[in-house]
């Protein structure tokens, strides 16, 4: 019997590439659900296959799977038995996680779909709620109602779910501090055991961004949206929240196993269409045309295209440099060490003074981490830390 090659963390994460209705602000991989009824049977058997060669291999060499995420897209746009079936082939292929998240939109689950969901094996739930504020949902184009979104919470609590993660957004259209205020206020009266928040990107290609090039889109102003993020850095943590990555809080014990599996590099298989992936130090995204990633599955040629540009010692140490500063511990010496063998002081020593001593970097224990204002500004920081430029 061929031995495993040794216990590794590594995760997957899955791609369900349609929705009911698609946001105003979203470039995601995504069709309307409605139009694509025989093509979603179709998607969830190449998926299902896809699964059946990629992930026995990987579980071979390194047990089971830590974290599977189930995302989209809107996942529970598909029919209850594609969405569970599938499950149940990871369960089967990958072992029973710890962590399987599964991403749902309010107005797409209720009591029966939820109930099935959880004895697939999903016990994490990432409810977008984006906003509690009915006007502003009907205006970046949700499908649900503020009511709904909370009669979803309801029912994932009562179907078994102890872990739900709730998203909301800031610098909506129309937005101001006092909806921001209110939303906060709903979604922590619901008690979830934690919170992701997104600031609005305008990106190319979206609806949005038409409206900003016809002057239509009415965003808040870069102080009003600056005093949005400083309430929710300020409130969420004075009400249990702790601040683990820049835009992500829980209660303890609460992180998410999959985010945190991003931002320390640890391997990950992307599996469906426009699903990334980082196995043995390369990355690569999938085909993202759905008629294409189906038939190219059903003939057993290959999804993958790898990532741009070549795959250099610089290129992974900046990677991860920049990916553990979104953290709240930051980068850990010791680790940068065992991973690199080489010294963090020797490699960023000078970045790291020269940004603590402007107040957006602070020396810890075991390494370096951004300060409050360094997570306000993390793009600046992250720059310095290219090796390459």
């Amino acid at each position: 019997m061929r031995r495993a090659e040794g216990r590794q963390t590594w995760g997957i994460y899955v791609h369900i590439p349609y929705c009911v209705k698609k946001c105003a602000y979203c470039d995601f991989v995504s069709a309307p659900s409605a139009q694509r009824g025989a093509e979603m049977e179709d998607y969830a058997a190449a998926l299902t296959a896809e699964i059946l060669r990629e992930v026995p291999p990987l579980r071979a060499r390194w047990g089971a799977a830590a974290p599977i995420y189930v995302g989209g897209g809107t996942p529970t746009a598909l029919p209850a038995p594609l969405l569970t079936g599938l499950l149940e082939t990871l369960r089967t292929a990958a072992g029973m996680p710890e962590e399987c998240t599964i991403e749902a939109n309010p107005g797409t689950v209720d009591a029966a779909y939820l109930g099935a969901l959880r004895a697939a094996g999903a016990n994490r739930l990432s409810l977008g709620v984006q906003s509690f504020d009915d006007a502003l949902l009907y205006g970046i184009g949700r499908i649900h109602t503020a009511a709904e979104a909370a009669q979803a919470f309801h029912a994932a609590r009562a179907a078994g779910f102890e872990n739900i993660s709730i998203d909301l957004m800031y610098g909506l259209p129309g937005q101001t501090l006092d909806h921001l205020r209110s939303s906060v206020a709903a979604a922590v009266a619901l008690a979830p055991e934690h919170l992701s928040v997104y600031g609005l990107t305008v990106e190319e290609g979206t609806p949005f961004a038409a409206m900003q090039a016809a002057g239509r889109l009415d965003l808040p102003t870069e102080d009003a949206a600056e005093e949005m993020y400083d309430l929710l850095v300020a409130e969420l943590p004075a009400r249990g929240y702790a601040r683990y990555e820049i835009a992500n809080f829980a209660r303890r014990g609460f992180e998410s196993r999959h985010n945190r599996g991003y931002w320390h590099m640890t391997p990950y298989l992307g599996l469906g269409a426009a699903a990334h992936g980082y196995v043995d130090g390369a990355r690569w995204a999938n085909e993202a045309d759905i008629p294409a990633y189906i038939r190219n599955v059903r003939a057993g040629t290959c999804i993958r295209t790898p990532e741009d540009g070549a795959r250099t010692r610089e290129r992974e140490m900046e990677e991860y440099a920049f990916l553990a500063l979104r953290t709240a511990e930051g980068i850990d010496a010791a680790d940068f060490h065992r991973r690199w063998g080489r010294d963090l002081e020797e490699v960023y020593g000078a970045v790291i003074a020269h940004y603590a001593a402007l107040g957006l970097l602070r020396r810890t224990a075991a390494g370096a981490a951004l300060t409050e204002a360094g997570m306000k500004l993390g793009n600046e920081v992250f720059a310095a830390f290219l090796l390459e430029a």
